[in-house]
């Protein structure tokens, strides 16, 4: 560490602000780790970019107690419910989508999997909301702060960063460095994350407009309308989209482009043209709000942290917004993170806790990069059912158009064709299993012997909950005190929860006893007739897969980290399994 510039000290430093940077400050300093975020830009997002805010985000925000504030502020899930596919909005509509679980039939796995709704939340909305929280919480941000470098020692990171007002550069020494700087991330580059995938695959533009659409889609309410038109297929996610950013009143508008052309001039009138083309009549006024090009992205990284520097979002998985999963995993990535380093900031773990964020983390990254790419692809299904190479020739896609209502077997095959094209979207708007099923296996999960429970159901489209060791612990809703209250919010807020019921006393004694020498904190949670949590549905002895003498041993981030499916035979044994199970998740053992 150099001391010829200004030093500024800080036990987490975060590079960025958007939903991994924010998330990561808000936890940490919910937890009361001190915590400084710097990011280049002199605001948060101006732009709403990702707004899928999925239940198991929803579960992070609520056990930081911003579930209702956010809700107050997003569009409702009742309005998320139809993704339609068409030829404009005024056009012909080709079929549409029950997403985000509002259809009848899904509804109720949504509802039993979480105490959350899906939400519509842009980043405009997500960041303010996340940061306040992180300010009030004791968070320091410091905007127009450009990362430089970084050098790790045996004892901290040191970064070097500039303040861009001024000119002026110092350094910040911190224990650890959060790198959440976005898809194009300097520290992931300057700390060597390899990254697999072929990388920009793809050129879109985003054009943000105010415009009273009301009388097109309210009938039909939806966050996204995607439009088959001529060059729809072309780059981009694979058809032009309107988004809806405020019901029914901004909107983005969404269209390719060729990555290796560049893209074209935004002029006033070509952004005009393109509406007028999306909504498929010139009869509305609009007003420019902002545009810009991006590209579609294919990459992951393979290893998400090297000694004392972690990063998290887009830094490590860059890929379209399909599927909604950007953002949702940024902050789920911060929140299996910050627990691991407040433990370890505070001295109730070794370093060797957080190689599970690496361990754990890693694959889900390539997953859901994997999963949005192939959700593009998945939407050629739809042209290909129109019997067209792609849509470039005009006549024969109007053509197939028109087939599609003409009687006759030839008509009848494209109907059924995009039935079942459209359908199969479901992997991308009812993705319930890849939002929930994630399965953890590291230093931090203690398996108990038995093999990952089979899926009943399609794993990307049905979660499937369960307790085996390295799954979320399962929501239902029990009661205490007669009042009902989901599982998940008697776990969480920064500690380990016990989890045991009638004939169980050992394992709270054994908790309470290692809790006092290792300094953890471990709440116990004793579920049965006549204990302070009670079970009146019968639901929590369905889900929890052990007897009632049985023990969950929860982490922080509502993971089970190890399960004892029986009574224990004595005090003594209890107390050697959970110190056992507890040392080798801190690393202490």
């Amino acid at each position: 560490m150099t001391t010829d510039i200004p030093t500024v000290e800080t036990e987490v430093l975060v590079i960025g602000s958007g939903p991994a940077g924010a998330a990561a400050a808000l936890f940490l300093a919910t937890y009361g780790t001190r915590v400084t975020v710097l990011t280049k830009y002199g605001r948060l997002s101006e732009t709403p970019r990702a707004h899928i805010t999925n239940q198991r985000t929803m579960e992070t925000l609520r056990d930081m107690g911003l579930e209702e504030r956010l809700m107050r502020e997003a569009t409702p899930w009742e309005f998320m419910g139809n993704t339609t596919f068409c030829t404009s909005l005024v056009g012909a509509e080709l079929g549409r989508v029950s997403s985000w679980g509002t259809d009848i039939r899904r509804h109720a796995d949504y509802q039993l999997a979480s105490p959350c709704t899906m939400l519509d939340a842009p980043q405009t909305i997500t960041e303010p909301v996340l940061m306040q929280a992180a300010q009030d919480r004791g968070a320091r941000v410091r905007f127009d702060t450009e990362y430089l470098s970084h050098v790790q020692d045996a004892d901290g990171v040191t970064t070097r960063v500039r303040d861009r007002l001024t000119g002026a550069e110092y350094q910040v020494r911190s224990l650890y460095l959060v790198g959440a700087d976005g898809a194009r991330s300097k520290v992931a580059a300057d700390a060597g994350l390899p990254f697999e995938g072929p990388g920009a695959v793809a050129g879109a533009l985003n054009i943000i407009i105010e415009a009273d659409l009301t009388r097109f889609v309210a009938h039909r309410p939806s966050v996204l309308y995607w439009m088959l038109q001529p060059g729809a297929d072309k780059e981009g996610v694979g058809l032009g989209v309107l988004r809806m950013i405020k019901p029914w009143t901004e909107w983005m508008l969404m269209w390719g482009y060729e990555v290796a052309a560049g893209p074209p001039d935004l002029t006033d009138d070509f952004i005009r043209q393109l509406a007028v083309q999306l909504v498929g009549t010139d009869d509305f006024e609009m007003r420019i709000k902002s545009s810009s090009p991006w590209t579609v992205n294919h990459q992951f990284a393979t290893r998400l942290a090297t000694g004392r520097v972690f990063c998290a979002g887009d830094a490590v998985h860059r890929h379209p917004p399909t599927n909604g999963l950007g953002s949702n995993t940024s902050i789920q990535d911060a929140y299996n993170l910050a627990w691991k380093l407040h433990h370890v900031v505070r001295g109730l773990a070794q370093p060797s806790l957080l190689d599970s964020y690496d361990a754990e983390r890693a694959p889900i990254a390539r997953q859901v990069v994997e999963r949005a790419n192939q959700s593009i692809a998945d939407t050629g299904r739809i042209i290909a059912a129109l019997d067209v190479d792609d849509t470039s020739n005009v006549e024969r896609l109007e053509q197939q158009l028109a087939l599609r209502e003409a009687p006759g077997p030839d008509g009848e095959k494209i109907r059924t064709a995009l039935r079942e094209a459209i359908a199969y979207k479901s992997y991308e708007f009812n993705a319930h299993g890849v939002e929930h099923n994630q399965r953890y296996a590291s230093g931090a999960v203690i398996p108990d012997g038995t093999p990952m429970p089979d899926y009943d159901g399609d794993p990307e489209l049905y979660a499937q909950p369960t307790t085996w060791p390295g799954a979320k612990l399962p929501h239902t809703w029990v009661t205490r005190a007669g009042h009902r209250i989901s599982t998940l919010d008697l776990a969480g807020g920064g500690e380990f929860s016990l989890w045991t019921g009638i004939g169980g006393q050992d394992w709270v004694d054994a908790a309470a006893a290692l809790s006092a020498s290792l300094g953890v904190a471990i709440r116990a949670v004793v579920v049965g007739p006549g204990q302070a949590i009670e079970d009146p549905y019968g639901t929590w002895a369905d889900l929890r897969e052990i007897h009632d003498g049985g023990v969950l041993l929860v982490r922080p981030d509502l993971y089970v980290a190890a399960r004892h499916v029986h009574a224990p035979d004595d005090p003594r044994a209890a107390a050697t399994f959970l110190t056992d199970a507890l040392e080798r998740v801190l690393g202490t053992r």
